[in-house]
């Protein structure tokens, strides 16, 4: 076995790297770590994970083999205030409901079209 931190970025072909970050920033509160004119890098709130949006003319919102990302809430009475947040923020939501009583998840998409859940376990 190889000593690693875990899984700790993502990569996002979009095509407007600039707007795709404010949704996640408007949303889940990351900020820029650091960016270019074609990269941006963010980090989620209180953790060391990426998020880096890199624009791209191609494969923009196309899930290939990953279907979605998520966002786990800290609290599931949350998920009202993130549905609100990802819908002010110009995303849409596609389902919604709980995995089983207390558990509530959203499935959303982002602008360029990937598929976010925000759920609570």
């Amino acid at each position: 076995m190889v000593e690693t931190y875990g899984l700790t970025h993502l990569a996002l072909s979009v095509s407007e790297p600039s707007r795709s970050a404010q949704f996640y920033v408007d949303v889940f509160g990351c900020t820029i770590a650091c960016q270019d004119d074609d990269n941006i890098q963010l980090q989620t709130p209180g953790r060391h994970d990426v998020l880096a949006l890199e624009r791209e003319t191609t494969g923009v919102g196309v899930a290939g083999g990953i279907t979605h990302l998520g966002f786990r809430l800290v609290r599931p009475e949350d998920i009202d205030a993130a549905v609100e947040a990802i819908l002010q923020a110009g995303g849409t939501i596609d389902e919604r409901g709980e995995f089983s009583p207390g558990f509530p998840f959203a499935f959303a998409r982002d602008l360029d079209g990937y598929m976010v859940e925000v759920w609570f376990e």
